[in-house]
């Protein structure tokens, strides 16, 4: 799995970091997401995949692997 995330289209909702707190974060200025990981591990795949499905504006992209 690869990440990439649209800082752009991000409005700052959270629900990415609430979902994957290992692999997103906020900046503090503005809330707008910041990808800890563009490759998360395994046991992260489930909640990353939650968080790009509940993210209101579409700014997580995720690329299945082999």
């Amino acid at each position: 799995m690869n990440l990439t995330v649209d800082q752009d289209k991000c409005c700052g909702a959270g629900a990415c970091v609430l979902s994957a707190p290992e692999v997103f974060d906020q900046r503090d200025e503005d809330g707008i997401v910041t990808l800890l990981t563009p490759a998360p591990d395994p046991e992260h795949h489930a909640a990353v995949r939650e968080a790009a499905a509940m993210c209101p504006t579409a700014a997580i992209g995720v690329s299945e692997s082999g």
